[in-house]
């Protein structure tokens, strides 16, 4: 049997090349503030790759993604047992947009600090009056850079990330710039519209764009999972406060109010993560996380 380690590693995930395709494993690390916190979120990948699962098969009538499968029997031998079931996704080999496409349809988190300074968000004007947490009148796009392990994203203008795109793809970067801009706006609606029924908020979230051999823009990475989200519970919901949520923002908040845990989760707090990330898998998919 062949062995395979990883050509690249990011905070929660682990990639595999497989020479056409490559297989991206979702581990049970969790970040926050950009640190990978010391401790394991048990089934917390499987949540991110069955998740990003239905969301790929959701949208695919909007744009191709980069999906191929999720069933480790479609992957080499060394992939099929307990320790990759479930939380593997064999993938089609991408040239990665160097840009992270973030859609805000609520004003949330650091967009909500940027607000109450200059009533800006990312350098975008808006009305006057919101409050915390208020739906926003349309989503706004507003990219970042793709920092390293350790860094910051920074957060940049449409006209800049023209020039980012440019610089990755000559002579196409304004074309990429809006079809990944429009695309954004498009899946988070669809999405979003979606979760509504289902009793969750999406307030917001990020999406990764590659470009085919073809050079026809696909969405990769993974998608609205609690990882790259803020799922609110519509229930309960109400603008002028913080909300409660299904995603990692708990874990944030826990780590904020206890400085000095040096990234180390307590087990309830553990615990009550990947009950929050199941719980919303259930929602949204209608079925019990089974891999």
């Amino acid at each position: 049997m062949k062995e395979y380690t990883p050509v690249k590693e990011g905070k929660v995930r682990e990639i595999y090349d497989d020479g056409d395709a490559l297989i991206m494993v979702a581990t049970d690390r969790i970040s926050a503030f950009d640190v990978i916190l010391k401790n394991k979120v048990t089934d917390k990948g499987k949540v991110l790759t069955q998740l990003s699962k239905f969301w790929f098969d959701y949208t695919k009538d909007i744009l191709p993604n980069h999906m191929i499968s999720t069933d480790v029997n479609d992957m080499p031998e060394f992939f099929r047992n307990e320790q990759f079931a479930g939380r593997s996704m064999l993938c089609r080999k991408l040239n990665m947009v160097p840009v992270e496409c973030i859609v805000r349809g609520y004003i949330t988190g650091s967009g909500w600090a940027s607000y109450k300074k200059d009533g800006t968000v990312c350098g975008i004007t808006l009305p006057e009056g919101l409050k915390e947490c208020d739906q926003l009148p349309e989503p706004i796009y507003t990219p970042s850079t793709k920092a390293e392990i350790g860094d910051h994203d920074e957060n940049i203008s449409f006209e800049q990330s023209v020039d980012v795109l440019e610089k990755a793809f000559p002579g196409k970067g304004r074309e990429y710039a809006e079809t990944i801009r429009d695309c954004t706006i498009a899946l988070y609606k669809k999405c979003a519209d979606y979760a509504r029924t289902k009793g969750i908020i999406i307030a917001d979230t990020k999406f990764e764009f590659g470009v085919d051999e073809n050079g026809n823009i696909v969405l990769g990475d993974e998608m609205l999972t609690p990882d790259s989200s803020r799922f609110w519970p519509l229930e309960g919901y109400e603008p002028g406060h913080s909300q409660p949520s299904f995603d990692k923002q708990y874990v944030r908040d826990w780590l904020k109010a206890n400085p000095e845990s040096d990234y180390n989760l307590p087990e309830d707090v553990i615990a009550r993560t990947i009950e929050k990330y199941k719980e919303a898998y259930l929602l949204i998919t209608g079925s019990e996380l089974n891999v």
